[in-house]
This record gives C-alpha cells, sequence and structure tokens, in this order.
C-alpha cells in the first residue's frame, strides 16, 4: 500500500489507496473472489484455534468437531438471513434469496446463526455454553482478521466520503458493488434510498436521489480497515486474558463488547438503511452489549457456587470420552458452569 499526503483547508492530512482486485484468474475460464477466499480461510484458522482451544475447556475433539461442522451451516444461513432481513427491497423471489453466490451476506448474522446453531449442539451434548463460547472466542476473532483482509483486497465495505485521516482513494480495478466499468476511472453504486455514491481517483462524492450534495472528500471511509485494525487489538486482549484461568463467560463476554462496541461505531460511518437512526448490525450489536455488561454486573456481585473456583475450565483434561457412560460423572462436573445462568 502507497501512502499519500493531501493539503485542504484544514491541514494535511494522510489518505490511503491500492488497486483493488475482484477476482483471482487461473488460467483463462476459472476465477474466484479474494472475499470467499478470505472466508473460507478465516473459517478454516478458526476452526484450528478452537480444536486446540475445545480439550482445554473438557470439550472432546469429537464434539468440537460436530460444533465446527454445524456452526458453519449455521453461520452461512444466518449469514444470508442477517442480509436479507436489513435489504428486503432488493429480493423479490425465492431466486433471490437463494442466488448467495452474487454476494450479499452480513458477518453479524453469520455469528448470531453459529451461536444459534452451536448453542442446540451444545445442549444435545450437555456441553457448557459459557465455556464453550470461551474457547470460541480466539477462534472468531482470528477468523474475523482473516476475512477481512479477502474485503480489503476487493474493496469492500467502504462508508461515507471523507477526508479524514487515512481516506482511503481509488486508484483502480472494480470496486466491490460499484459499477467501474461504464466509465472507466470513474466508480458508482446505489446505496440506500436511493442515494448515489461516486469515486474517482480525485475524490469521492455521496449525492441524494434529487441530485444534492450530501458529502464530500478526497476519498471514503473504510470500515473493513476500521474493522480489521479493531479485531487485532481484540486478539491481542483475549491472549493477556487467556495466560490464567478467568471465570466462564468473561472471554465470551469480552469478545462481545468489544467487538460489538467497534461495529456500531465503524457502521455509523457507513451508508445503510436504517431503523430508527441505527442499521440492523448497529441494533443487534447494541442488544448485545447491553446484554454482556448486565451479566458482567451480574457475576460482579453474585457469589460463585461453593467449592467452585469460576474458571472456565482452560485447565481441565480432555474430555475425549465425554458422553459415554464411563465418563457421565466427570463430564457433569466438567460441563456445570457457574452460579449464573448460561446465555447461548
Amino acid at each position: 500500500m502507497r501512502s499519500l499526503l493531501f493539503v485542504h483547508d484544514f491541514g494535511v492530512l494522510a489518505a490511503i489507496g491500492w488497486k483493488v482486485l475482484d477476482r483471482f484468474h487461473i488460467g483463462s475460464r476459472f476465477a474466484i473472489s479474494p472475499h470467499g477466499v478470505g472466508i473460507a480461510v478465516g473459517y478454516l484458522c478458526g476452526a484450528w484455534v478452537f480444536m486446540h482451544e475445545g480439550p482445554k475447556r473438557g470439550i472432546s475433539e469429537e464434539r468440537a468437531s460436530s460444533v465446527v461442522l454445524w456452526g458453519l451451516v449455521g453461520a452461512i444461513v444466518g449469514a444470508r438471513v442477517g442480509y436479507i432481513l436489513s435489504h428486503l427491497s432488493e429480493f423479490h423471489s425465492i431466486g433471490d434469496v437463494l442466488a448467495i453466490y452474487r454476494g450479499g451476506i452480513s458477518l453479524i448474522g453469520g455469528i448470531i446463526g453459529w451461536v444459534v446453531v452451536a448453542g442446540f449442539i451444545l445442549r444435545r451434548y450437555h456441553l457448557s455454553i459459557l465455556r464453550t463460547f470461551d474457547a470460541a472466542a480466539m477462534p472468531l476473532a482470528v477468523g474475523i482478521v482473516i476475512g477481512r483482509v479477502g474485503d480489503l483486497i476487493i474493496g469492500d465495505h467502504l462508508g461515507k466520503p471523507t477526508s479524514w485521516a487515512f481516506a482511503f482513494q481509488y486508484w483502480g480495478g472494480n470496486l466491490s458493488g460499484y459499477d467501474c466499468v461504464s466509465n472507466p476511472g470513474t466508480c458508482v453504486t446505489v446505496l440506500s434510498g436511493g442515494h448515489q455514491q461516486i469515486i474517482t481517483h480525485n475524490g469521492a462524492r455521496l449525492v441524494s436521489p434529487d441530485g444534492s450534495l450530501l458529502a464530500t472528500g478526497v476519498g471514503v471511509h473504510q470500515t473493513a480497515l476500521y474493522d480489521f485494525v479493531l479485531t487485532m487489538g481484540l486478539v491481542l486482549l483475549l491472549l493477556i486474558l487467556l495466560r490464567k484461568p478467568r471465570r466462564a463467560g468473561i472471554l465470551t463476554a469480552t469478545f462481545v463488547i468489544w467487538y460489538a462496541t467497534g461495529r456500531i461505531l465503524t457502521d455509523a460511518v457507513r451508508v445503510e438503511r436504517r431503523f430508527l437512526h441505527l442499521t440492523g448490525s448497529q441494533w443487534a450489536c447494541a442488544a448485545a452489549v447491553l446484554l454482556c455488561l448486565g451479566l458482567l454486573v451480574y457475576w460482579r456481585f453474585s457469589p460463585l457456587p461453593e467449592g467452585s473456583d469460576g474458571s472456565d475450565g482452560s485447565n481441565a483434561p480432555d474430555a475425549s470420552d465425554v458422553g459415554s457412560p464411563a465418563s457421565d460423572a466427570p463430564a457433569a462436573v466438567i460441563t456445570e458452569g457457574p452460579a449464573p445462568p448460561e446465555s447461548g
């Protein structure tokens, strides 16, 4: 990535930019999206970390594999449903709903879908929901970081025009969701509410349906980059927290509060359909943050069960035989959570 300096009325501002790449071409007939590659590699890496973290909390490799597999199904369905609910006007038939290959998925919807399906799997095998989600906190953060690399390569998740430091400038290629072919050097997209955003080498502008200029800048907010940096910070924080056993649910609450708060902030600079001034993702994230803050307050003032250290089970042996008749009693000890109710 190159870095440039631009002089404006407000002083010297930095901007970044790169030529986006919408497809990796293999030969003359086959091409694949870096976005899809980023998602696939991110999930695989996250699954590998989960298979390492799960046994530390009493989850056998067999059970962890089930969570990874069925969680993937839930994530795909949730990601699509989450996007559809936020963009209902774009879908007119079942064919439109099923055409996921055209793009249109929601990360927050994917996380929710994974949580819902994983919750059913954990209940079926009588595993602790909080401890399992604690094991998934780091894998999920790692997966998001890797997935965002694909978003950056294709120039996805662009926000409003800005002249703020690190504004993203267009340096060529086909921006995701934009028409950059009809008028070479100029990329245009129609956003929520009929707004039109135009991005060129010289800057960006947001235009209302009646043609009035709403915003302009040397570039646009690159929200995928913001999310990448924020999640890298989350990975570092989780590494610190993982250095010693924590009460079950602490890692989960930390992940939710940090990541959801970041998404509330970054979505504020995106042009999306809003409901009572917030996007669907912002509402979901706000609810999750409030829930986890409430749990932290509850845990702070609630006593632990007598004889329990309240740890997340990170020092527990690998429960490779969980679910077998010979291990029913130990499994009950391993999967028994702390006093507060578990949250799925």
